[in-house]
């Protein structure tokens, strides 16, 4: 399809605006959008509009979808030169879009995802908690994912050998567990409390009354009796923190308490080293999940001493000491003298055949768990692996359950359950276009919304096949969608996306920052997923993550905000007036603290976060020849946009940091820790900023709204956040139409997050693949 013959003049008088002469106008032009594409394909001066215009859109959509993306975002002509006015802007970004969209249209490009994608760790963990009712902590298990695009289930189309032992160790250690075998030893595990948690307050989950200590969600494998040991935290000279007067140790199970012991100072204060030594005990406990929690009872203290403390952080002994003795350790061993295995919920879901020949038993539980474990009906071919584990078990001697373990062992480290397989079919050409099976998409769905396996009625509407049924997928879409699995796009993709996992890693400079502790880090990040979370089971308009007018807070929170009357470590929904300046995740902790160096706050990263998170537009990498900005080469007492003014002053950092520092200068009334100032270094706080349309505000008012007036580019940069983590791969030029329709779908319904993902379940990208071409080699691309 050849462009309108309007577009030809539109797009002559939208160049002829932003320059003079025809032949000047084309070499700025294509200058200034090659210097931002850094493409090997667009590089300076291999790109000409005037040629192209008048040849079938399909020919050069690439190069078309960027241009566009730059003048959607004002960034085509650059800031300071003769730009157009809006109604222009607007006028040939619809033109082109429209000729863009009816190209993709007539030849629809899904993109082809990989044949082979391994579970990642998230993956693994919740198809285990769906596959075999039991939770288990991956992360001891399996090493981290590398992250691609922004999530980590992009890379994972390759399974190394090292890598293919630890998923082998993990599998037997997962099948015992569920199958509950017996050890020949008691096993132990040990649970260290971070460090600089302050244990001076009431635990979430604890009871009442009590304070400090840790809350252990644990697996017991066994009925029978289990050993509690308990470590106190210790200073540098051994000696136990806080420990002042006498103090009770509770240790509870589900919440019932199971002992108790006193903790004092030894006659001999000097000597403190069997202060926690008779902090043990032997509980019995039914086989199955349980709650394990060790903590101290409230001591009264008096009010004004309780006010009187500069900080909230309580857990270093030389800056910030603790008041009371805290938790440091929990070690967990047993069963001992364990009478069997009980009745957990790994076995229910494991042992539900009835049948007296116990290899007829053996083949209908593995045939079971064979499917949902495969995503797909099984074949008896399927469980031949499987039942010779079996088989070589019971020649061995071993017991019928110990048969099912190795068998279960097998079916945990089949390709058919670490990867997910989309395989083309055999007798489509290369290059064709293809609906995926109904099996696949179901895969595709639940490891979109649950980063989990399907469930059985996802999986039993695809094997009759009528999960294509645009109303079937919708509906079965809304029902995910509603089920609390849904938490892992909360989880997984929010985490990922706004970078909260990235503050498990974050440590403020204890001297600038003394009251920050990680108490404080996990309010940050339950404020934002809770945040997040509303937006999902409310199905409320996505631009409330950046217009909301409540937030959610606890005590510790609320006080590192200055908001008053919020006691008690639970989170509650609090409605905010305006002088309390939170609201949207641009004025939340977690994402200001993300963003800021240990020792200040960094306008160049939480501009950069800005415009690659939330505007979709990140500048290119700096030049391999320009020096970081030295710190002490610039004096420390000046505000930080004049410490920026020397890369602003050098040309080759200018054109990226001119686009970056005054998105990050607008929220430079927040500190490197999120908290509000509005004097730095003795000078009033200068928030004054812009963004890349050209648009000049101050503070994060300004930001918001800039960033509101035009809210598709906001929701667009979300749902391509959100493809990519759907398909697992980066999202291309050749998306941006089914972007675009998902973006139509979603205004009509005022952007609500169910639009979004409706838009992207339905769209070409997800329910489509491209057959894979094949070189000289027999290798598929």
């Amino acid at each position: 399809m050849d462009f309108p013959r309007p577009l030809s003049f539109a797009l002559l008088a939208f160049l002829s605006v932003t320059a003079g002469a025809e032949e000047r106008l084309f070499v700025e032009i294509v200058e200034n959008y090659c210097a931002d594409c850094h493409d090997a394909d667009s590089s300076k001066g291999d790109i000409d509009f005037l040629s192209i215009l008048g040849e079938p859109v399909s020919a050069h959509a690439a190069v078309w979808e960027k241009a566009v993306r730059q003048l959607d975002a004002r960034q085509m002509p650059p800031i300071g030169k003769d730009r157009p006015d809006g109604a222009a802007y607007g006028e040939v970004v619809s033109l082109l879009e429209k000729a863009l969209d009816a190209a993709a249209a007539e030849h629809p490009n899904p993109g082809r995802t990989d044949t082979l994608r391994r579970l990642n760790r998230t993956e693994y963990r919740n198809a285990i908690r769906d596959l075999l009712a039991l939770d288990i902590d991956t992360t001891a298990l399996l090493p981290a994912d590398e992250s691609s695009h922004g999530f980590d289930n992009v890379t994972v189309g390759e399974l190394s050998p090292t890598l293919l032992d630890r998923y082998i160790t993990a599998a037997q250690k997962i099948s015992r567990l569920a199958v509950g075998s017996p050890s020949r030893v008691p096993a132990g595990q040990t649970i260290r409390v971070r460090p600089d948690i302050t244990q001076e307050g009431h635990v979430e989950g604890l009871p009442l009354g009590t304070r400090g200590g840790t809350l252990i969600p644990q697996n017991f494998p066994r009925d029978g009796d289990y050993e509690i040991v308990i470590r106190l935290a210790r200073d540098r000279n051994e000696q136990i923190e806080g420990l002042r007067g006498k103090h009770t140790l509770e240790v509870l199970l589900d919440g019932k308490p199971v002992a108790d012991f006193a903790v004092q100072p030894p006659q001999n204060r000097a000597d403190q080293t069997k202060v926690d030594a008779h902090l043990k005990t032997r509980i019995p406990v039914k086989a199955g999940p349980h709650a394990l929690g060790v903590t101290f009872r409230r001591n009264g203290a008096p009010l004004e001493e309780n006010l009187r403390q500069p900080y909230s952080a309580h857990f270093n002994t030389h800056r910030h000491p603790r008041l009371a003795p805290a938790i440091y350790e929990v070690s967990i061993t047993g069963p001992y003298d364990s009478p069997g295995a009980g009745e957990s919920p790994s076995r229910k879901r494991i042992f539900t055949s009835a049948l007296e020949d116990e290899n007829a038993r053996a083949s209908e539980i593995l045939g079971a768990l064979a499917r949902r474990a495969f995503r797909r009906p099984v074949a008896p071919g399927d469980l031949e692996g499987p039942l010779g584990f079996y088989r070589t078990a019971r020649e061995a001697g071993e017991d019928f359950e110990a048969g099912i373990e190795a068998a279960l062992t097998a079916i945990l480290v089949s390709r058919e359950f670490l990867f997910r397989v989309e395989k083309d079919p055999s007798d489509l050409a290369p290059g064709t276009v293809y609906p995926i099976t109904d099996l696949e998409l179901a895969s595709r769905l639940s490891f979109f919304l649950w980063s989990s396996i399907p469930d059985e009625e996802l999986l039993a509407v695809a094997e009759r096949g009528e999960l294509r049924d645009p109303d079937m997928l919708a509906q079965q879409t809304r029902r995910l969608l509603a089920d609390p699995r849904a938490t892992s796009l909360v989880t997984n993709f929010a985490d990922q996306w706004l970078y909260l996992r990235n503050l498990d890693s974050i440590t403020p400079d204890g001297r600038l920052f003394p009251d920050f502790d990680d108490n404080l880090r996990q309010a940050f990040r339950r404020e934002t997923e809770m945040l997040f979370e509303t937006v999902l089971r409310e199905d409320r308009s996505v631009l409330d993550l950046l217009r909301a007018d409540f937030t959610f807070l606890n005590e510790r929170l609320a006080e590192h905000y200055g908001i008053p009357h919020i006691y008690g470590d639970r989170f509650r929904k609090v409605a905010l007036e305006p002088e309390s300046r939170r609201g949207g995740i641009l004025r939340h902790g977690s994402i200001l603290t993300v963003t800021s160096y240990a020792t200040r706050t960094s306008p160049v990263i939480r501009g950069h976060w800005i415009l690659k998170n939330l505007l979709g537009t990140p500048p290119p990498p700096p030049p391999p020849d320009v020096p970081a900005l030295e710190d002490n080469t610039v004096s420390a007492s000046l505000p930080m946009r004049e410490r920026l003014a020397e890369h602003r002053a050098n040309p080759a950092c200018a054109s990226c940091h001119d686009v970056m520092d005054p998105v990050g200068f607008s929220l430079e009334h927040f500190d490197a820790v999120g908290r509000w100032r509005t004097m730095e270094e003795g000078r009033p706080v200068d928030a004054s900023g812009g963004l890349p349309d050209g648009s000049e505000f101050a503070g994060v008012e300004g930001l918001e709204q800039g960033l509101l007036a035009r809210p598709e580019i906001f929701v667009r940069t979300l749902s391509e956040k959100l493809l990519t983590f759907a398909l697992g791969r980066g999202v291309e030029t050749y998306d941006a139409p089914a972007i675009r329709g998902v973006l139509r779908g979603a205004k009509s319904d005022d952007y609500r997050f169910s639009a979004l993902i409706l838009g992207i379940v339905q769209s070409p990208a997800f329910t489509l693949r491209t057959r894979a071409d094949v070189d000289a080699e027999g290798k598929s691309h």
